[in-house]
């Protein structure tokens, strides 16, 4: 008799592209891996909206749903959608009481609006006039891992993401968390797997970590 397959949905940060996750390996006797992908919001589309559409894309029932950062967050409003057999979020908050407090100041002064979420549509741009190594490197990795560099996009996702008004923080989420977490520092993080070290790109860095513990993690009633 066959073991059955249980497919996990991998849902990367925000504007990020699938191949965050390029590393991530799972047993293949036992898990199957699918990646979802951004797409446009639609003109003033609720983030709940949004995470409705996005479940169209899953093609199976009862899987697990993995986020990262804004993702995580999106993986959250699915879970409002459809059954799953876990819900995991990577470097991320589970409610807005977690933000930290620079993400509050920016929400209540709307000064997030006044960001040149242009610019990353002319990201080769900036890269022909970078200047230090450092710099250099981190704007190659954005042209590497950045698959939506639509300002719309980026203006919406921003406002979904510091105007997120979730206060439910549900017992049946694992939440794994980089003690070096620089985007949501873990001090407003509580009920989560610490992974040490671990930055808020950690899904890309500490890869090793996450094929040794997520069979377990997913597998554990």
């Amino acid at each position: 008799m066959s073991q059955e397959i249980i497919h996990v949905y991998l849902m990367p940060g925000m504007a990020a592209s699938p191949l965050i996750f390029e590393n991530i390996e799972l047993p293949e006797n036992q898990f199957k891996i699918h990646y979802l992908e951004w797409f446009l919001p639609e003109k003033d589309e609720s983030l709940s909206d949004y995470a409705l559409r996005m479940t169209k894309k899953i093609e199976h029932d009862n899987v697990v749903l993995l986020g990262v950062s804004f993702g995580g967050v999106l993986v959250q409003e699915m879970s409002k959608h459809i059954t799953l057999r876990k819900l995991i979020i990577v470097s991320t908050v589970k409610s807005k009481e977690e933000l930290p407090k620079r993400m509050h100041i920016a929400k209540s002064t709307k000064v997030y609006k006044l960001l040149p979420t242009g610019l990353a549509s002319r990201i080769d741009l900036l890269a022909r006039y970078a200047y230090g190594d450092k710099v250099k490197k981190r704007i190659n990795l954005y042209k590497m891992y950045l698959s939506v560099n639509d300002r719309k996009y980026l203006d919406w996702a921003i406002d979904k993401m510091l105007n997120w008004n979730s206060s439910d923080s549900s017992t049946d989420i694992v939440h794994i968390h980089g003690d070096n977490d620089s985007v949501f520092p873990i001090k407003n993080i509580s009920n989560c797997l610490t992974v040490k070290n671990g930055s808020h790109a950690m899904i890309i860095y500490k890869y090793k970590w996450f094929n040794e513990n997520l069979p377990r993690i997913i597998l554990e009633n």
